[in-house]
């Protein structure tokens, strides 16, 4: 046995020899000729053999797959295709549509919709979410949800455009303001007319709504408004335009309503009044007489002892005109005015139309920074690229300063008088901007539209006999908000109902306000207060906005202002009595009723109620009371008077005129 395993152990030596030295044959073949044999050791070859020449390998047929010689290829250089999703970080906004959801997660909008339909909710492409739906349908979709506040991009920009650089001293903006016919008009003409060089392009002269003015002193821009309802509306948006406010008088007319009026737009723009004392050619021109009205509205002369400087003016001879210039840069020299030069621009539009052959045409009032010529700026609920910017006099610019009024064109729309412009960092912000203004502008005129079609509903119900109080509340966590609306609508009764038209948490904004306003709203805070914004837009609108930390507090206000909303209720209180004895037939009284007053008092113009058999057949007036010959305001009991029924020819013998007042009663819930 031992020999036998030591043979077959000597044939396996020699059969393993044999194996080896046949392997190195074939490895010695292979060089000599350059093909590519397979290895019987796969694990051998350690890099990818590439030929000098030309294979000797055969031809592929035509139309064999090579996705396998691929495949193995990129494995074996190391190459594999990116399977890994792309993840992004979108930002979602208080409301969304399907479509530009998927557009910012860089899917196609039917990704989105089947999301949608597997988290159960059925969706068009152009249906819009909330915050927390589209904030789901991110998450469900691998991208990372960034919710962001509506508008946190313009108050990206507003930081931004914020001053940068050092403040300098600028041009004042000054506004001529005056009665209709005290010369305005001709004062303003006569200093565009002297000292401004007008330009004319093919016999057109170029007419801006504002306009600078070189003096000894320096420069004024001066700004022609449109009358007081551009002033007003400006002023209204919260536009602070004019520095100084020239007050146009004529010497032999004095204070006239619309002058009453400039004073008070003035003082609610806190800005400086200089007087202009026009018309000082005339004969009857009485400038004291000027000064004693302006001192009854509190716009008293400097030699008077007041702060007001009166410059005697006239617009046709031009008398005066310097020195009511020299006066408004005086004024100036002491307001020490003065903006950013460096940095983003930031104005006001001061007008704006449509031109038939270049488009928008804006006249805005650079107020601080620098607005140059290709600058993107959002402007309201527009937005553009500054293509070209002119002056008065209708020459090119490629920057304007603050206290620059120009015209610019190349905006998507036309904005209103009063819309800030600001410069944006690009085209994107500037438009998402400029989209989200529209979007909130259009969600007014809906919740405005809204409203007037509620109130309308409400007011044909039951022919106005329910009333409506609508409010708007905010508290500091959502369970307040909750808890203060449900004990509001629980107040409501059949007589006045409480309908909560917005809630939220958070402060008040002015989104809240004008929602407020658009549904005649009380607005109520509960713990928590309005932002700037809000308390702008509830000043102008005179909204009734209402503070509470404490529910009951909050629930007793409520309950009394829906008692103020009840119909007066009043009670019938019989003051007299008397009884029909006979009837008598005067010419000039018809029938008058011969009676003797048994209770009370009976008074004249009262009303009355007829009874017979003690049943009312006739309510009406008192119309004539007479005791024999005399007419009588009262008669007491006991005692026997002639009274006329208004309109009733029908009173017997034996009925009985029951005489009653109608006391208002507090009404109750």
């Amino acid at each position: 046995a031992r020999a036998d395993a030591a043979e077959a152990q000597a044939k396996e030596q020699k059969a393993g020899v044999r194996k080896t030295k046949d392997a190195e044959a074939r490895h010695n073949s292979r060089e000599k000729t350059g093909r590519k044999g397979k290895s019987d050791d796969e694990f051998e070859r350690k890099e990818l053999h590439v030929s000098d020449g030309k294979s000797n390998r055969r031809k592929k047929k035509k139309g064999q797959s090579a996705s396998a010689n691929v495949s193995l290829k990129d494995q074996e250089h190391g190459f594999s295709k990116p399977t890994a999703p792309v993840v992004h970080e979108v930002n979602i906004p208080e409301t969304i549509s399907v479509s530009d959801l998927a557009q910012r997660m860089s899917v196609k909008a039917g990704e989105v919709i089947k999301a949608l339909m597997g988290l159960g909710t059925m969706a068009t492409i152009n249906q819009v979410l909330d915050q927390d739906t589209a904030t789901i349908v991110v998450e469900e979709m691998g991208h990372i949800a960034k919710q962001i506040r509506e508008n946190e991009v313009e108050s990206a920009l507003l930081v931004s455009t914020e001053k940068v650089g050092e403040a300098v001293s600028r041009a004042p903006v000054v506004t001529v303001m005056g009665h209709v016919d005290h010369g305005k008009t001709s004062l303003l003409d006569y200093i565009r007319r002297t000292k401004v060089t007008t330009g004319e392009a093919g016999g057109i002269t170029q007419h801006i709504g504002a306009y600078k003015v070189e003096t000894s002193r320096g420069q004024i821009a001066f700004l022609d408004t449109p009358g007081h309802a551009a002033f007003t509306e400006m002023r209204s948006r919260g536009a602070k335009v004019t520095d100084i406010v020239i007050l146009v008088v004529a010497a032999d007319d004095g204070v006239m309503p619309q002058t009453i009026e400039a004073i008070q737009h003035a003082k609610a723009a806190e800005s400086i009044v200089i007087v202009a004392v026009n018309k000082m050619d005339k004969p009857d021109a009485n400038p004291e007489r000027v000064k004693q009205e302006l001192a009854n509205h509190e716009v008293i002369a400097e030699d008077w002892g007041g702060d007001v400087q009166f410059v005697p003016v006239s617009a046709l001879t031009g008398e005066g005109v310097e020195d009511l210039l020299d006066a408004i840069s005086l004024q100036a020299e002491v307001m020490e005015l003065s903006a950013p030069v460096e940095g983003p621009a930031h104005g006001t539009v001061i007008e704006a139309r449509l031109d038939k052959g270049r488009g928008t045409v804006v006249t805005v009032l650079v107020q601080q920074g620098t607005l140059n010529k290709g600058d993107i700026v959002v402007v309201g609920q527009e937005y553009g690229r500054v293509r070209a910017m002119f002056n008065e006099a209708g020459e090119s610019l490629d920057s304007a300063g603050p206290s620059t009024p120009v015209e610019l064109l190349g905006l998507s729309g036309t904005p209103a008088a009063g819309d800030e412009l600001q410069a944006a960092p690009d085209d994107r912000t500037a438009r998402e901007i400029a989209s989200f203004r529209q979007t909130k502008a259009r969600e007014l005129k809906m919740a405005q539209q809204q409203a007037a079609k509620l109130d309308d509903m409400f007011n044909k119900m039951e022919e106005g006999d329910v009333k409506t109080l609508n409010v708007v509340i905010k508290g500091d966590v959502h369970g307040s908000v909750e808890a203060v609306s449900q004990g509001l609508l629980k107040l409501s009764t059949d007589m006045v109902k409480v309908r909560v038209v917005g809630s939220g948490v958070g402060g008040i904004n002015e989104t809240d306000a004008q929602l407020a306003g658009a549904s005649n709203a009380i607005l109520i805070g509960f713990n928590v207060r309005a932002d700037n914004a809000a308390r702008k837009v509830i000043s102008e609108k005179g909204l009734d906005v209402q503070y509470f930390s404490i529910i009951y507090d909050l629930l007793d206000v409520v309950t009394k202002a829906m008692t103020g909303m009840l119909e007066p209720v009043y009670k019938d209180e019989i003051i007299g009595l008397a009884r029909v004895d006979d009837v008598f037939s005067s010419p000039k009284f018809g029938d008058i009723a011969g009676c003797l007053v048994t209770e009370g008092v009976v008074k004249r113009s009262n009303p009355i109620r007829v009874l017979r058999d003690n049943v009312v057949i006739y309510e009406g007036e008192l119309e004539s009371l007479r005791r024999f010959k005399d007419d009588v305001n009262e008669v007491n009991a006991g005692t026997e008077c002639g009274i006329g029924v208004k309109n009733y020819k029908d009173v017997k013998p034996g009925d009985q005129i029951e005489v009653f007042e109608r006391v208002l009663m507090k009404p109750t819930l």
